[in-house]
């Protein structure tokens, strides 16, 4: 008897993790409908189309995560980071599916003299209304289901670059340094750059667990905004004046965490966190992007 595939709801499937989610899932037959056909704000028409597609497993990589225009708009940003993840969650609940939900290391940060990598026990304090409707919308997914993943990466660079923004940091910096000669770059606010296609490989071999709960997924070792600039041009070998700054130079209209960086935990307990050194999963990209 042939065994019939099982069928998965990918949200956000164009977006940098979305598309690489979309290239490494084998065992599933991947729906992948865009924001036209399916709006997850659009809280009927999301229980409607799910109803009509049956999904086995629905993975939610959507969000609004334009830093400072969730600041300026917190009523979007609770409204698809939160209200519509309440809403998918419900919609699980009700029809027994699993959900994998994409949240974020800005659940985290409100420590500033914080020097430890955060694991998946640690409280979270977000600083900005991105962090904190990411996290309520962590506790709504908590709340209503058991069989559930929430997934927090950080720092996100990909082949197919962030839906939403015009490119990753990597593509700006390179894009930068050809147009200025000159970069100055925050040195004081830390995190693990981490690679999409890694970490889509690893949620894909996490899902197939079923160990449920809340994960942390980054690449290993943490850096530097102004480290990870100087390893892009180390690597690409771009000549550029690159300065290292405080962040109190960079006046942004939301504050950003000093410190978010996370320990892969609960993928170490379970022997399964192969994700590389983010040094490595930097040139891994390039290589990809044709770079270097």
């Amino acid at each position: 008897m042939i065994k019939k595939r099982k069928k998965g709801l990918l949200i956000g499937a164009d977006g940098q993790l979305g598309t690489d989610l979309r290239k490494t899932f084998k065992d599933y037959t991947i729906l992948d409908p865009l924001i036209s056909e399916l709006d997850i704000t659009k809280f009927k028409k999301v229980k409607e189309y799910i109803k009509r597609n049956s999904p086995d497993l629905i993975i939610n990589t959507a969000a609004f995560h334009q830093i400072d225009e969730c600041e300026k708009n917190p009523q979007k940003s609770f409204l698809v980071n939160t209200l519509a993840v309440k809403n998918l969650a419900e919609i699980c609940q009700e029809l027994n599916i699993p959900l994998v939900h994409i949240s974020t290391d800005y659940v985290f940060g409100l420590d500033e003299k914080r020097k430890a990598p955060y694991i998946e026990e640690d409280l979270p304090g977000p600083v900005n209304i991105y962090g904190l409707s990411k996290l309520a919308g962590e506790y709504f997914v908590q709340a209503t289901l058991k069989k559930y993943f929430i997934i927090r990466p950080a720092a996100l660079f990909g082949f197919a670059g962030p839906k939403g923004k015009k490119e990753n940091f990597v593509e700006a910096m390179l894009r930068l340094a050809k147009k200025q000669g000159e970069l100055k770059v925050k040195n004081d606010e830390f995190t693990s750059p981490t690679y999409t296609k890694e970490l889509a490989e690893a949620i894909v071999g996490l899902i197939a667990t079923e160990e449920y709960g809340t994960y942390h997924i980054t690449s290993q070792g943490e850096c530097s905004w102004y480290e990870f600039a100087k390893k892009i041009f180390e690597l690409t070998q771009v000549k550029v004046n690159l300065k290292p700054v405080s962040s109190d130079k960079f006046p942004t209209f939301a504050k950003r965490p000093k410190y978010s960086v996370l320990e892969n935990r609960h993928l170490k307990e379970m022997k399964m966190d192969k994700m590389s050194r983010w040094q490595d999963a930097l040139k891994k990209y390039l290589e990809e992007k044709g770079l270097i």
